[in-house]
C-alpha cells in the first residue's frame, strides 16, 4: 500500500526547465505593463525589432500548431507537459510581437525573412534563397513533414515531434542573438534572452526525452 502523502519529485531536468520558463514568465508580466513606456522614439520598419517581431510571429506560430497537435495526441505525460509550455509560452510572446508592431505603428509583415539580420554574425546566408529555403534556414518544419507529423502516432509520433521541435527551437536561437546584436529598445531586448534562455533550456530537455524514448538519431 502506498502512502499518497507522499511528495511526487519531478526530475532535475523538469526543475530546470520550470525555473527557465518561471522567470521568463515574470519578466513577460513586467513588460506587458511597461513596454516602450521610457524609448525616446520607436523602432522603426527596416529595424532589427521590427524585423525580430514579424518573423518570430511565423516561426513561433509554427511550433504553437506542432505543440498543441502533439498536447492532443501524446499518452507520455512528459510529452503533454513540454508541448503545454511550449505552446502556452509561445503563444503569449506571439501576441506581444504582433502587439509591438502595432504600438509601432508598422505593417504586420515587410522585408523578406531574416534579412534584418544583415550586419550581424547571424546573418543568413545567400541573399537571393528562395522562402523555402529561408523557412528551412530558421528551422521550420515543411508541409510534408508536417502531415507526417500528424499521421504518426505513439512513440513515433513523440520522437518525430521532439526531432522537429529541437530543429524549430536552433533556428530561432540566432535571430534571438542577432537582435540582441542589432537592436537598442529595452523590452525587445529582455524578451530577446528570455527566448535564449528557455529554448536552450527545452533543447536540452528534449534531448533526455529522446534518449529515454530510444529515438532514432
Amino acid at each position: 500500500m502506498t502512502d499518497d502523502a507522499t511528495p511526487r519529485t519531478l526530475p532535475p531536468w523538469w526543475a530546470v526547465l520550470l525555473v527557465a520558463i518561471a522567470v521568463t514568465g515574470l519578466a513577460f508580466a513586467i513588460g506587458r505593463f511597461s513596454t516602450f513606456g521610457a524609448a525616446a522614439s520607436a523602432p522603426g520598419s527596416d529595424s532589427a525589432e521590427a524585423g525580430f517581431a514579424r518573423d518570430m510571429q511565423v516561426h513561433h506560430g509554427q511550433a504553437v500548431e506542432m505543440a498543441m497537435h502533439s498536447y492532443r495526441a501524446t499518452d507520455n505525460p512528459d510529452i503533454r507537459v513540454l508541448a503545454y509550455d511550449i505552446a502556452t509560452t509561445q503563444s503569449g510572446q506571439k501576441g506581444e510581437f504582433y502587439d509591438w508592431l502595432v504600438k509601432w505603428d508598422l505593417p504586420q509583415a515587410g522585408a523578406p525573412l531574416m534579412s534584418w539580420m544583415a550586419g550581424s554574425s547571424h546573418a543568413h546566408g545567400d541573399p537571393a534563397a528562395s522562402e523555402k529555403d529561408l523557412l528551412a534556414e530558421m528551422g521550420m518544419a515543411t508541409a510534408e513533414e508536417l502531415v507526417a507529423l500528424r499521421a504518426a502516432s505513439g512513440t513515433e509520433a513523440d520522437c518525430l515531434f521532439l526531432s522537429l521541435m529541437t530543429r524549430h527551437h536552433e533556428g530561432a536561437l540566432p535571430m534571438a542573438q542577432a537582435l540582441l546584436q542589432l537592436g537598442s529598445e529595452p523590452r525587445a531586448l529582455q524578451v530577446a534572452e528570455g527566448v535564449i534562455a528557455t529554448q536552450s533550456a527545452e533543447i536540452d530537455l528534449m534531448a533526455t526525452l529522446q534518449r529515454g524514448l530510444a529515438c532514432a538519431s
